[in-house]
């Protein structure tokens, strides 16, 4: 079974565990040089499994279930229960791409909870295992609630950085910053003196992956795509976890870097300012744009409605709608788009038709009310 498998090993962090995390000197060296490649396979596989049994903060799936307990569930707040939690996200995602014929093309909780609907999903949480604030679990001790909190402070930095630059896939985005570090999880079971021994002096997050591959051979982001696909999670999202921290990484993947930089700059950890404007740049960010950022990071989200039914407007209606909303006129959208008048005079007749709006102003209240805008 995973559990006895993960319980052969030091549980990182546990009361009579990890002496590499108390400050003391491990019984037994994490494997070097040569010995990377031996029994790593073995570790790994065991790690593997041993994420099957990570669990939800109770409080998490007590704020699911109450939603999905109503009448009428109201989907944008089980979308932000589930989020609230990595290990309801990862059972939710994972069970959802599974009933979708298993082609990974299940990419955000709103599509999942469209597959798996409230009861599924209402089955499902309840039968996750959880951990309480103020318990420790044999085989996890403090690392979900550490986690947890890393994860949603990343994903509130991607939603903020989402609305800067216009990227389309809002809440894709939201799953794989969430889901950015889980690698780290299976490493923590892997080896005892992750992350302790490993990480040593290395404090940005940058130094902290060269110690990993340093030491180990391997690095958590390499893992955590490896893991996504091994969950049956789509391509994109795995190839976002697992080029999260390349300096070659753009689009989804590099916001999810600058997120993750970000919140460790909210959560008071060291960053490397130049490499923190190297990867705003490669999102569309210049410096004055990124010191805003920084400025409002310690406020709360951006307070934007999540789009929980398909949108069914294509691409170009619904640039052409986002520049009505703006208040701009049939000739500044018809230059901004390289379109004529009449196209966009067009586009919108059609928008309205699709959205059962009688003018503009409605059109632009139904898609904002729905989170399409």
């Amino acid at each position: 079974m995973a559990t006895r498998a993960a319980g052969k090993q030091d549980p990182a962090g546990s009361r009579n565990g990890n002496p590499a995390l108390r400050g003391e000197a491990p019984a037994t060296a994490l494997p070097t040089g040569h010995q990377h490649n031996e029994g790593h396979g073995r570790r790994l596989t065991a790690a593997f499994e041993a994420l099957e049994a990570f669990p939800a903060l109770a409080e998490s799936r007590k704020r699911v279930l109450r939603v999905v307990s109503q009448d009428q569930p109201s989907v944008t707040e089980m979308v932000t229960a589930i989020e609230s939690d990595v290990a309801l996200v990862i059972a939710v995602m994972r069970l959802a791409n599974k009933r979708a014929d298993g082609r990974g093309r299940i990419r955000s909780i709103p599509q999942a909870i469209e597959v798996l609907t409230p009861a599924g999903v209402e089955a499902l949480i309840g039968a996750t295992k959880t951990f309480d604030f103020f318990e420790r679990t044999p085989l996890w001790d403090a690392a979900p609630e550490r986690f947890r909190l890393h994860a949603v402070a990343t994903q509130r930095a991607a939603d903020r950085l989402c609305s800067r630059v216009e990227f389309p896939d809002r809440d894709e985005l939201l799953v794989s910053s969430l889901l950015h570090d889980i690698g780290k999880l299976v490493l923590v079971q892997a080896y005892p003196g992750y992350p302790g021994q490993i990480h040593t002096s290395a404090r940005t997050p940058e130094q902290r992956l060269h110690a990993e591959r340093r030491e180990l051979g391997i690095d958590h982001a390499l893992v955590g795509g490896v893991m996504a696909r091994r969950w049956g999670l789509p391509q994109q999202l795995a190839a976002a976890i697992e080029h999260h921290h390349t300096d070659e990484a753009n689009g989804e993947a590099a916001l999810v870097r600058l997120a993750d930089m970000l919140s460790h700059y909210a959560q008071g950890q060291a960053i490397a300012p130049d490499q923190l404007l190297a990867v705003a740049r490669q999102v569309g960010l210049g410096p004055q744009d990124l010191r805003e950022v920084l400025f409002e990071l310690p406020g709360p989200p951006p307070d934007r409605r999540r789009a929980t039914t398909p949108c069914p407007l294509s691409g170009r209606e619904l640039e052409v709608l986002k520049r009505l909303a703006e208040g701009k006129v049939y000739k500044q959208i018809a230059l901004e788009l390289g379109l004529s008048t009449s196209t966009v005079r067009t586009h919108l007749h059609n928008v309205y038709g699709k959205l059962g709006a009688v003018d503009r102003a409605q059109a632009v209240l139904i898609a904002s009310e729905r989170g399409w805008l």
